[in-house]
């Protein structure tokens, strides 16, 4: 007995050696401003590594869960205040409803169009690749799995009758819906008597700038986070219980790339009538810095100038939907991410998942990315949306937040390249487009806004 307790806590003091260690050398990391991204990754394969000696050598990995258990609490209390702090200020945006039933609400629309198709397109091929094949997981002891709802019930369920008890009970799409109401009111009560709403936009405003520095500050534990969540897990199940994470990977770009092609390239020709591989090539400066950046707004003075100087499109058009996409418009983010994570999930815990939850993941997607959207770290908290909505277990997420940094550079890229598209659509569709210069391959230089 008591050898066992000498040898519990010798597995239990390396182990928490080992992830002070590993936690010290991030921090390191951090100070020396190394970029997010290497740091994720840097992260992610010492945590693997760490996870397959803790497997290997049977040590405790308590610590190393405990640290992952904090990060994906941390993400779960953000959900709530922050999707309704956020999709309010997005939609107040919008200065008045003559506005927003114009050009903002045909942006508006193909931002969700875009999203729904983008959330299609990542669930097919998941459902195609399987991606969970090989990892099974006992579903959390606290978890209870949902009984198939009717259609009926899945209707009734998106409209909230208590807005306060569905965000005591952690219910998004409701909360989401109520919020939209609440904007709508003010961006209409706002164009009669904009003096009333005044304080209530501004309290809005300033409630999300700070959940936006909340958000902030749980988005830089993401590194500890990773490796503690990684380590865990491959000390649990080891090296070849991790190996189709690669799936993930893989399953996710083809999504992602199939959404690029068909329908990104299918808008810019049927809808804005132009040549697919010109536009792309005179977008490639969006996506070139979207891929390294991995930030909507970071990207968005180079996509300005991008929508502007090379596509042709009117100043107009593009001040307001350039920086309403870096907000809204989440087609790898709010679309595909949660789609294919929410299969992945579902096929970890054995979940069977039917038409009706199919069709409530692709809702929940289209509402979860206006709310969270343009915020740091936006995949995560849609993708803990989505899963919410599924009843799928939230600790799910931490299965794939490894493989974040590697997925992200590719969603970024797709979510401010469907701002340019739907820039260039909508400015066809209200005249706003210089064709003729677009054809004629009139574009200035953008290497003051590249640098």
């Amino acid at each position: 007995m008591n050898n066992n307790l000498v040898q519990a806590l010798q597995s239990n003091a390396v182990s928490l050696a080992v992830s002070a260690v590993v936690i010290g050398l991030l921090v390191a990391l951090a100070r020396k401003r190394v970029a997010f991204g290497y740091r994720v990754l840097i992260a992610m394969g010492l945590g693997l590594a760490a996870g397959i000696v803790f497997n290997r050598y049977q040590f405790d990995a308590a610590s190393a869960s405990t640290i992952g258990t904090i990060y994906v609490n941390l993400i779960k209390m953000l959900v709530i205040p922050l999707v309704v702090a956020a999709i309010i200020s997005s939609i107040t945006s919008v200065s008045n409803l003559g506005q927003l039933r114009k050009t903002g609400l045909k942006t508006i629309s193909l931002f969700l169009i875009t999203t729904a198709v983008a959330a299609l397109i990542g669930m097919l091929v998941a459902l195609a690749v399987d991606p969970g094949a090989g990892i099974a997981q006992e579903p959390p002891k606290d978890y209870k799995q949902r009984e198939v709802p009717t259609f009926s019930q899945v209707i009734l369920d998106l409209v909230p009758s208590n807005p306060v008890n569905e965000m005591a009970g952690g219910k998004v799409v409701p909360v989401i819906v109520f919020a939209i109401f609440v904007a709508v009111a003010i961006v209409q009560l706002g164009s009669r008597k904009p003096e009333t709403v005044r304080p209530v936009k501004q309290f809005i405003d300033s409630i999300t700038q700070i959940m936006f520095q909340v958000t902030k500050y749980v988005i830089r534990l993401t590194p500890y986070g990773v490796y503690a969540l990684l380590a865990s897990m491959a000390a649990r199940y080891g090296l070849d219980t991790l190996l189709p994470l690669v799936k993930v990977i893989a399953a996710t770009y083809a999504a992602l790339l199939l959404h690029f092609i068909l329908t990104f390239g299918g808008l810019v020709t049927f809808a804005a009538r132009v040549n697919p591989l010109k536009f792309f090539r005179k977008a490639y400066p969006t996506i070139a810095v979207a891929f390294t950046t991995r930030s909507s707004y970071a990207t968005l003075p180079v996509n300005l100038e991008v929508i502007t100087k090379r596509l042709r499109v009117s100043q107009s058009i593009a001040s307001f939907i350039a920086p309403l996409g870096a907000t809204i418009n989440m087609n790898g983010c709010g679309g595909v991410w949660p789609a294919v994570v929410a299969v992945f999930v579902a096929r970890v815990y054995d979940i069977p998942l039917g038409l009706p939850e199919y069709a409530l993941l692709v809702l929940a997607a289209v509402i979860a990315s206006v709310g969270v959207a343009g915020v740091p770290g936006p995949a995560s908290i849609s993708t803990t949306v989505v899963l919410t909505a599924l009843g799928l277990p939230v600790e799910g997420l931490g299965l794939v937040l490894a493989i974040d940094a590697v997925v992200d550079m590719g969603r970024t890229a797709v979510n401010a390249t469907g701002t340019t598209v739907v820039s260039l659509v909508v400015a066809a569709s209200e005249g706003e487009f210089n064709r003729e210069e677009f054809n004629n391959d009139v574009e200035e230089s953008l290497e003051s806004s590249a640098a």
